[in-house]
């Protein structure tokens, strides 16, 4: 396309004054942004190298503005995409505007005589396409990374799920914000299918409650992992309306990531189980559903139950373990125990009091009793096991 002798003079000035420019540019981001001083020489390379490529963007623009897209977005394919973490957009924005400060402070030496108005207009053209520009490099950007992270959330999740915790999944979780200390694995139910608009809908609400916490959506399965340093009962109670009908379930304490993953598999199992007590409450701790989830196969409960509900009697010698043993097989009632042993009712009773405060489960409470009878079972059925071999 042809363009005026008066254009092309603007035009010729205009590349041989690029390099002048450039360098202006960058005096004017170090005097006027601290922000800019204090970047890495790496990153100041980057930016010079950004604005280097703003002024050579605007002289091919200004000789064909019909490809002033293209040339706008070219500027910022000019640094790697790592510049975008260190220099945010409002700051990006700031060197775009130093930029067409100073070459609209030094249109009068380029522009030839009589077209210094038509320059002007030129400059705030371009400056509106090359902000405009910047805004959807960085909308890119962000879309970019927004779906890495849900891409690794999900195998971080998985992996939790599944339980396998190897030497790269530290590294990952750190990489979405996740750093060991106490947190807490709920699980439970979606309210239906959704869709990809309702899942990411959910994920905010629940970031809202609990931010950074991670999600994972399997079908209808709901996963909260919530890494967090306030009262977990609190945290589990203001989660709890997020989750569909149905059980939920939180899991045991956990700070490490293999404690994470022992507890979301806990959680999972427990809500699996969870259908096997009808008055579980909700959200329910899995530890307080063992004795379902064994029935459910949950081989980790099977040896939990045992260990804290059945070994710390055993071990406390004595005759509370014969005692709780014949309290459960004559029917939960002490004087019939008291009568099998030969003892007082009162015996009974004060050695049942003495599993409580070992266990925490008091066997004169239906609830607390079928979770001892089912350690016991448990544990006899062991340690039958061991005297055969």
């Amino acid at each position: 396309m042809a363009i005026s002798q008066a254009r092309a003079e603007t035009l010729r000035r205009l590349r041989s004054a690029a390099g002048r420019l450039s360098t202006a540019a960058l005096r004017g981001l170090d005097a006027d942004y601290g922000w800019f001083r204090e970047l890495p020489a790496q990153e100041r390379s980057w930016v010079g190298t950004v604005a280097q490529a703003g002024i050579d963007s605007f002289v091919a623009w200004y000789a064909d503005p019909q490809h002033s897209h293209r040339n706008a977005i070219e500027v910022f394919g000019a640094a790697p995409p790592e510049l975008m973490r260190s220099v945010s957009l409002q700051h990006t924005l700031s060197i775009v505007r130093t930029v067409v400060r100073v070459v609209e402070a030094h249109a009068d030496e380029f522009a030839s005589p009589g077209s210094e108005r038509d320059v002007r207009e030129a400059i705030l053209v371009y400056s509106r396409e090359i902000a405009f520009s910047a805004a959807e490099v960085y909308a890119r950007a962000a879309e970019s990374r927004g779906a890495w992270d849900a891409r690794l959330e999900a195998l971080v999740v998985d992996a939790l799920v599944r339980g396998q915790v190897d030497d790269d999944l530290p590294s990952r979780a750190a990489a979405l914000g996740w750093k060991p200390g106490p947190t807490l694995a709920m699980v439970g139910m979606t309210d239906g299918t959704l869709g990809e608009v309702q899942s990411a809908e959910l994920r905010r609400a629940l970031r809202r409650t609990s931010p950074g916490a991670l999600v994972g959506i399997h079908g209808e399965d709901l996963v909260v992992i919530a890494r967090s340093d306030d009262d977990h009962d609190a945290l589990a109670k203001a989660l709890l309306p997020l989750f569909g009908p149905g059980p939920v379930v939180t899991g045991p304490a956990a700070i490490t990531l293999v404690e994470v993953a022992r507890a979301t598999r806990a959680a999972m199992s427990g809500v699996a189980a969870a259908p096997a007590w009808a008055l579980a409450p909700r959200p329910a701790a899995a530890d307080d559903l063992l004795p379902e989830r064994v029935l459910v196969g949950d081989t980790a409960a099977r040896e939990r139950l045992v260990a804290i509900a059945y070994d710390p009697i055993q071990s406390a010698g004595g005759a509370l373990g014969e005692t709780i043993a014949t309290y459960l097989d004559c029917g939960r009632s002490l004087e019939t125990a008291a009568r099998t042993m030969f003892v007082h009712a009162n015996t009974v009773r004060y050695r049942l009091r003495k599993v409580a405060q070992i266990t925490g489960w008091d066997v004169l409470s239906t609830r607390d009793a079928h979770v001892l009878e089912t350690a016991f079972a448990l544990g006899r059925l062991r340690d039958s096991r061991r005297g055969l071999l």
